[in-house]
């Protein structure tokens, strides 16, 4: 249920609709703990783009956004970056992360980065 992201497929990816990005390593403890909620939030929004992205494969991205801690959760929407926290999240917590990105008021997003 999630997507692969490369420095070749963000770009695309995260330019419609709402993206919740996992910045991971198969090193990291909490990256592993928090893949299992990832994934179950995935199966119960479809409408959602799940994705994640391997810091290790790809370190130029990871430098880009600047991800110096792991597990990183990003939510993008219609291209807007309008959340970014590091630490692994539980489910409750990604639920109401999900329905508040849903919530937004784009219009009003786009003013206020513009201003």
């Amino acid at each position: 249920m999630t997507t692969q992201l490369t420095q070749e497929t963000f770009s695309q990816t995260v330019k419609e609709g709402i993206v919740l990005v996992d910045w991971w390593a198969a090193w990291c403890g909490p990256c592993r703990a928090f893949a299992p909620v990832f994934e179950g939030a995935a199966t119960k929004h479809p409408d959602v783009t799940f994705a994640k992205i391997d810091t290790e494969a790809e370190p130029a991205l990871a430098s880009a956004f600047q991800i110096s801690a792991i597990p990183t959760l990003m939510a993008f929407r219609d291209g807007i970056l309008v959340f970014e926290q590091a630490g692994a999240l539980p489910p409750a917590a990604l639920e109401k992360l999900i329905t508040a990105v849903r919530e937004l008021d784009m219009d009003d997003v786009r003013r206020q980065l513009e201003g």
